[in-house]
């Protein structure tokens, strides 16, 4: 079975990677809360390419978020899928004289 973790950074990256998982989710049934809801069997058929099942059936995008500036995350959070990514899936810092804390 193959396994993809979706990297997205910067404000254009996230701003793209959350209309990909806006796709890919309608393509596979998942709604803005994680949960199943769609019409065939096959949607469910390779979900887990793209989707870890987490408790209650959710499904939670296999990605990770990546931004300087936390305002771009939570823009990506109050999206219309913002809420199927887990809490650790965004990593935001600041850039500071050479090094990034995270």
């Amino acid at each position: 079975m193959r396994e993809i973790v979706h990297l997205q950074a910067g404000q254009c990256g996230n701003q793209i990677g959350s209309k990909f998982w806006e796709v890919i989710s309608d393509e596979h049934g998942i709604d803005q809360t994680g949960l199943y809801n769609g019409d065939s069997d096959l949607q469910l058929d390779r979900i887990c390419v793209y989707f870890n099942e987490a408790l209650g059936g959710k499904y939670v995008p296999r990605a990770v978020l990546v931004d300087l500036e936390p305002g771009t995350m939570d823009a990506v959070r109050s999206g219309p899928f913002g809420q199927v990514f887990r809490p650790d899936n965004f990593v935001f810092g600041m850039y500071i004289t050479g090094s990034i804390l995270f």
